[in-house]
């Protein structure tokens, strides 16, 4: 029996859907076939995965839009806040680099 897309995504990574036993997430997947232009070959063979954890992973990116949005939404909370947390010297700002 073939594993179905729920087996091979798992969320015990920082709560995030990521192919079970690696550590790369779907949104991971979905990028960089979608906005890339990534084959999904090639990111199979960059990441030692099946062909078919990459289609599973694209097909639970489809399924769960509200899901995806919602870790997306955290994630840039996350990165928000951490930047707010950073120490700078006066006068330095990390989105000119001055």
């Amino acid at each position: 029996m073939a594993d179905s897309g729920v087996q091979r995504v798992a969320h015990d990574l920082l709560g995030e859907p990521h192919i079970r036993g690696r550590r790369i997430s779907v949104r991971q997947v979905a990028a960089l076939v979608e906005e890339r232009d990534t084959e999904p070959e090639t990111v199979a063979d960059r990441f030692d995965l099946d062909v078919a954890d990459v289609y599973h992973a694209l097909a639970y990116y489809h399924d769960h839009p509200g899901e995806m949005e919602a870790v997306k939404r955290e994630r840039a909370e996350a990165i928000a806040a951490f930047r707010e947390e950073i120490e700078r010297p006066d006068g330095v700002d990390p989105v000119t680099a001055n």
